[in-house]
């Protein structure tokens, strides 16, 4: 039995009925079948590329987010079939590796570093591929739109993190497997009846596409929010909040609102209206950059230490978007390329570094323990 088991708890709560009553009954059913020699942090990246592969699937044959417009070659069927299938096998894999992980008995704080931290980037994954449905013709989302839809979904993720930064219980939001469940199901629909029928209106003027965004922002503002700042206000009236200052306890929104911030600035102020140009590539460059700064505070809120208030590679970026909306460099999107590869390798290079820390630090650890004592 792995030593690790007795020093390492994982403190969650998920009280989604769908997960309670549904989901986690067929996960269990899932992990008996897996053999006990699968390690959990395969488990959850293979769960992640599957993610990946749909983003590349679908960045191939719809990489301007621009197929599912009328007049324009739509994407072929097996796509949404693949993609259907590829999103609901990613989030059985994601319910499954902890399941797997106390099955073994392997659970310690490295995975359910790589768990989340894969999540966070995840986040930008999953939402960039579901907006090949609708698009950005006439009956679809601007891709300014989902810009900020984007943002709602990031900040709704990280609020759970924040609440176990605070309270030391990681509450898992519901939304989270609502929308996994419903993204799974109408790929597999617009696989049937093909992207035609999401052009009609369902109302008056009252589009699939509004319905879309209603039950994101919905989700997001009447459920995950409110419940985010009860558990929060609740450990704060039962005296075991985290941290005794309002300035502590916000510290972690410092580097994503000014991340949000320095990105929108971009945007907005754009001389080539880069987010109409690259909206992939941009998207993929906040998501990166957000997954990068939410790590960190997985790290700190694991750690039980002080969450930095500035992310440093909000740095450089603020220089980079300076260059850009000053038109001193003329070529927005070879600067939007260059400095998203940089926040995808800084952040590839940072999970390696932190996952080969932990691993030492166990070694160490576990080392130690077994070494006989000499009194």
């Amino acid at each position: 039995m792995n030593m690790f088991h007795y020093l390492f708890e994982y403190s969650a709560v998920d009280s989604n009925p769908l997960s309670v009553y549904v989901m986690h009954p067929f996960w269990n059913s899932v992990v008996k079948v897996m053999p006990r020699w699968l390690a959990p942090n395969l488990i959850t990246f293979t769960g992640f590329m599957f993610l990946v592969f749909n983003f590349l699937m679908l960045s191939f044959y719809d990489y301007h987010f621009d197929a599912s417009a009328e007049g324009y070659t739509h994407v072929p069927s097996w796509v949404w079939v693949t993609a259907g299938l590829f999103n609901f096998l990613a989030y059985t894999l994601d319910g499954v590796d902890g399941k797997q992980a106390r099955r073994t008995n392997s659970s310690t704080p490295l995975g359910e570093l790589f768990d989340h931290g894969l999540d966070s980037w995840a986040c930008v994954f999953f939402v960039a591929t579901v907006y090949s449905i609708f698009g950005r013709g006439p009956s679809g989302v601007g891709v300014a739109t989902l810009y900020y839809i984007l943002w709602v979904v990031l900040f709704s993720f990280i609020l759970s993190h924040w609440e176990k930064y605070n309270t030391g219980i990681l509450f898992l939001p519901w939304g989270y497997d609502i929308s996994q469940v419903t993204i799974s199901i109408v790929y597999i629909f617009t696989a049937m009846v093909g992207v035609e029928t999401w052009y009609e209106p369902i109302w008056w003027n009252f589009h699939y596409r509004d319905l879309f965004t209603f039950m994101i922002l919905g989700c997001s503002f009447t459920v995950t929010l409110p419940m985010s700042l009860y558990n929060v206000f609740k450990a704060s009236r039962n005296n075991t909040l985290k941290h005794s200052s309002i300035y502590e306890a916000f510290l972690p929104f410092l580097s994503p609102v000014l991340l949000c911030l320095l990105s929108s600035v971009w945007v907005i102020f754009s001389p080539s209206g880069i987010l109409q140009q690259q909206p992939r590539v941009f998207y993929l460059m906040v998501g990166t950059a957000f997954a990068n700064v939410t790590c960190k505070l997985i790290v700190c809120q694991m750690s039980n230490t002080r969450c930095q208030p500035l992310s440093w590679l909000l740095v450089p970026m603020a220089t980079v978007v300076l260059l850009a909306v000053t038109g001193l460099v003329a070529n927005e999107t070879l600067l939007i390329y260059v400095w998203t590869a940089i926040v995808i390798l800084t952040h590839i290079h940072y999970g390696v570094s932190v996952v080969n820390q932990l691993s030492d630090h166990f070694n160490i650890f576990a080392f130690s323990l077994m070494k006989p004592s000499t009194d």
